[in-house]
């Protein structure tokens, strides 16, 4: 019976039969069949070279070049490909961030209580303390970090840094900011499934040129979610922040998001409690206060849970009005509002200290199939 012979023609012909997505190319016009095509009988094995570890089309690429060399050549042949990336691959976990001291998780259980307004000011007030400081939005269905930064207009670039490509946070008050909402139009609303928000959220981690923190805070998601899985299976997060209102409805909620994270397949400690909107004091009458949202719930909440009070932020027009133009109340510590966000952040450092001098590491939440 007729034995067929391979040669790397054949062999070429059948690999420039499949084209890379996007580009209109072909795998061997873009060259990324790697010189080390070796024919052994019916035995066929090469590499191919893909410019990131996470490019997209890895698997599929390789599946269709497996099938083209079946589809024009022989399904008899055994094909045996390798990759090959440009970059650098991703650090492994738990060394993702390897110059990062602290990373600072904060949360609320619903939406609306400031979370993301006392995360900003948080950040801004740690910088001004003199502590090398990063914010993450991890809100990645409803950014919000762009616009009280007032840089929602930047778009980071990239850098090579040993070999891989990072994204360069975009430096502002003296914080390395990163959002989803750089990348995305204001104007639309981002429709992606959790997978999809799981892997950009991963990208805004490990992709991004973050550097020597002493202090990575994380803007995460109201509630819980997929989102906050991810981060406890990404990063080992040193402790948390609750921030509620003194409501009642908030209150409750506040309490899941605590026990989301004391939880004992996560363990995350809980560093406090932020009351935010403890009362209402207006400007001309500086002295007095209303407790339109309840007096001191967030204070009981953290005696009934055995957490510190970190902190008690008024009502105050000027936060509201500053976040939305992009230049947070913390900016001026010379206000009451800028020194209540002082506090929070000295009251943070001395929690965390305390923490990691009490607790060991935390460690990431191993991922079950």
């Amino acid at each position: 019976m007729y034995a067929m012979e391979l040669y790397p023609k054949l062999i070429m012909d059948a690999l420039a039969t499949v084209r890379y997505p996007g580009t209109g190319k072909n795998v061997v016009e873009m060259e990324m069949v790697e010189d080390d095509l070796r024919i052994s009988g019916m035995h066929v094995s090469f590499s191919l070279i893909f410019d990131k570890p996470t490019d997209p089309f890895l698997k599929s690429i390789v599946k269709a070049c497996e099938a083209a060399i079946h589809a024009y050549v022989s399904k008899d042949v055994t094909v045996e490909i390798k990759t090959k990336t440009l970059q650098a691959p991703r650090p492994d976990l738990p060394d993702l961030l390897p110059g990062v001291r602290n990373i600072i998780a904060v949360s609320s259980g619903k939406g609306g209580v400031g979370k993301s307004t006392v995360a900003a000011n948080l950040a801004v007030s740690l910088a001004r303390l003199g502590h090398r400081v990063g914010l993450l939005d991890c809100d990645i269905f409803g950014p919000s970090v762009p616009k009280m930064f007032q840089i929602e207009d930047a778009r980071p670039y990239s850098e090579s840094i040993d070999g891989r490509d990072l994204i360069v946070p975009v430096e502002q008050y003296g914080v390395k900011v990163l959002s989803i909402g750089f990348f995305v139009s204001p104007e639309q609303a981002t429709l992606w499934r959790g997978g999809m928000a799981s892997n950009a959220l991963k990208q805004l981690i490990g992709d991004a040129a973050w550097g020597d923190l002493d202090y990575f805070i994380l803007d995460t998601p109201p509630g819980t979610s997929d989102i906050h899985l991810t981060l406890v299976q990404t990063l080992p997060i040193t402790g948390a922040v609750i921030v509620s209102t003194p409501q009642q409805v908030a209150l409750a909620d506040a309490r899941k998001g605590i026990n989301m994270y004391q939880n004992e397949k996560v363990g995350v400690p809980i560093l406090g409690l932020v009351e935010n909107m403890a009362w209402f004091t207006p400007a001309q009458h500086p002295e007095e206060k209303y407790y339109i949202f309840g007096k001191e719930g967030v204070k009981q909440l953290a005696e009934e849970m055995n957490v510190p009070l970190l902190g008690q932020i008024p009502v105050v027009q000027d936060i509201c009005e500053q976040g939305d133009q992009g230049t947070p109340v913390a900016l001026d510590p010379s206000t009451p509002q800028g020194q209540a966000f002082l506090q929070l952040a000295g009251r943070v450092v001395t929690q965390t200290d305390r923490r990691n001098q009490e607790l060991p590491p935390t460690t990431i939440v191993g991922i079950k199939g």
